[in-house]
């Protein structure tokens, strides 16, 4: 089964976050903070007031708050408007 956004909507895979330290110390997983940079999986169509700027494959950050982390075939994606994200990082 494939997960298609609607509208100005895009899926994004949260790029995991460091669990050890320079140092060596361990974090435990209620310790770590939600990671704010991804890689867009799937995008949506746009609406006729904002066209899609974002693709799939592209590297973004996006605010700590932003969009709803959702559970899809066991991996945790997740869903926001393409207004939420903040830059694309470029390579």
């Amino acid at each position: 089964m494939k997960l298609k956004p609607l509208a100005d909507r895009v899926i994004i895979a949260p790029t995991a976050a460091e669990e050890v330290t320079s140092s060596g110390i361990i974090i435990p997983d209620s310790a770590k903070e939600k990671p704010l940079k991804g890689t867009v999986l799937a995008v949506g169509n746009g609406t006729k007031d904002e066209e899609m700027i974002l693709k799939a494959g592209d590297e973004v950050l996006y605010g700590k708050y932003a969009g709803s982390e959702i559970e899809f075939e066991g991996d945790k994606v997740l869903i926001m408007r393409q207004n939420e994200v903040l830059a694309v990082i470029e390579k």
